[in-house]
């Protein structure tokens, strides 16, 4: 695949096309997470933490799978280029088993929430094969440390859109399909649509921009982690972006929930929550990429994180404020979630590259094998403590698609779980990042040592912490 060089920027066509894979990431990354818990609960009769668990262990399962298709994606060959087809085939089965997942032959009760569990981990692996290719692929579409950050702000706005619609629409879809089990299969099948338009826009929106093969990655699991382990920026940054996943996750898992128990609003309010939370994203998406372009995107990335983080706990205070104040606040916090998606995915390439320059190897599958991995279990880990939170404070489950009367301790578990735990989940792992230093001085300093022939001096000082010059 032949990268544009530094200092060119890409084809509208390849930004805008690459983009549209975030209409099946985003789709997949927000449904399950905003109504699969709701769904078992509150539809199928699972208790709580049973709930919990059954959306957690298939999510698990990627840990392990995610690397595997990194390697897979890094040693594919095909006339189409060595990412591409994934985009394609892994977007397909993605958008059919995500239709089945909601389409089970059983009723409720203990059967079909087993078959709800195996049906996502079948999902999941399917979501592995497209998002981990996609993932690596600006890593190699260009060498520009700025256009990574352009490339992700279009990835960023159409995953604002994903969001958005996906998020907004479903609960409307369930509702128009009849609530219940049969809103949720019609459901199913518009996610499904949403899925296939994404693949199928990010496939035939790169063409074109594989020349070549990706360097071949390193032959074993415990091998790729050893790679991993070397690039302390990158350890660095994917162990603060897994936690804030699992906080944006809670956030989505728990908007049912908080605005039905504590707003006392019905699904009419939860698509207002929804709206607020994501559509203030789009416009001050540009507004983050200037600020990032001028304070750089690590302190941009805090800066963001902390908005998220302040902005949720004052919901605490939802029950005492006027209906509309809680959406505004939930807009604040939005604006927080933009800042840290466009940061953390502009974050990802550089260390990328940073390893590439290092080491002499291009090994983006192995990196995004590895992050894809840790950001969806975050995203099943958000959804599984929230769980746990509403079975701890004794929320009652109904099979009646509707959700039961909840006790005063039920309504607190319930705004807890949706203000002070992703607070903490997203504003503590800042801390993380004290010692993350990858500039774009020290990344053009280890890109032109790889150029000068340095490359192996640098991966052996750095494998013994010598090569961290001073920022």
């Amino acid at each position: 695949m032949t990268a544009s060089p530094a200092g060119t920027g890409l084809p509208r066509r390849v930004r805008a096309g690459y983009a549209l894979g975030s209409l099946a990431t985003g789709a997949f990354g927000t449904v399950p997470g905003l109504v699969l818990l709701p769904y078992l609960t509150d539809t199928l009769g699972i208790a709580a933490g049973i709930a919990a668990l059954l959306v957690l262990l298939p999510k698990a399962w990627d840990v392990l799978v995610n690397p595997v298709v990194g390697r897979i994606s890094d040693r594919s060959r095909s006339p189409w280029g060595p990412r591409r087809p994934f985009l394609l085939f892994g977007g397909i089965a993605l958008a059919v088993l995500f239709a089945a997942m909601f389409a089970g032959p059983v009723g409720t009760g203990a059967d079909a929430g087993w078959y709800v569990a195996f049906a996502f981990l079948a999902t999941a692996t399917a979501f592995a094969f497209f998002q981990v290719p996609y993932v690596a692929m600006p890593a190699e579409l260009t060498d520009d440390y700025q256009e990574r950050t352009r490339l992700m702000t279009w990835r960023i706005a159409v995953l604002a859109v994903a969001i958005l619609v996906s998020g907004a629409v479903a609960p409307a879809v369930v509702q128009a399909g009849g609530s219940g089990i049969p809103g949720h299969r019609w459901m199913g099948l518009f996610v499904a649509v949403l899925i296939v338009a994404g693949a199928v826009g990010a496939f035939v929106g790169t063409r074109g921009t594989s020349a070549g093969t990706v360097g071949e990655s390193e032959p074993s699991l415990r091998a790729q982690l050893r790679v991993v382990s070397g690039n302390r920026p990158f350890r660095l940054l994917l162990a603060c972006f897994v936690i804030q996943s699992a906080g944006i996750a809670t956030v989505l898992a728990g908007v049912n929930y908080f605005v039905e128990q504590v707003l006392d609003a019905g699904e009419g309010g939860t698509t207002i929550a929804f709206v607020a939370f994501v559509g203030p994203a789009l416009l001050v998406m540009p507004l983050w990429s200037r600020i990032g372009a001028r304070i750089g995107k690590l302190r941009a990335f805090v800066r963001a994180s902390l908005i998220f983080a302040v902005g949720a706990l004052a919901l605490v205070a939802a029950p005492l404020l006027p209906s509309v104040l809680p959406y505004l606040v939930i807009v604040v916090i939005g604006c927080g979630y933009a800042g840290l998606q466009v940061f953390a995915l502009a974050m990802l390439p550089d260390c990328i590259a940073y390893d590439t320059a290092r080491t002499g190897r291009r090994q983006a599958g192995v990196f995004t094998g590895v992050w894809t991995a840790g950001e969806t279990f975050g995203l099943a880990f958000g959804p599984g403590i929230y769980g746990l939170v509403l079975q701890v404070f004794g929320y009652v489950s109904s099979d009646t698609g509707t959700a039961a009367a909840q006790s005063d301790t039920a309504r607190l578990g319930v705004l807890l779980g949706f203000t002070v735990l992703p607070a903490l989940l997203v504003g503590l792992p800042v801390l993380l990042l004290r010692r993350y230093d990858l500039t774009s001085a020290r990344l053009a300093e280890a890109e032109a040592a790889a150029e000068a022939g340095a490359g192996a001096g640098f991966e052996r000082s750095a494998a013994v912490g010598e090569s961290e010059p001073s920022r």
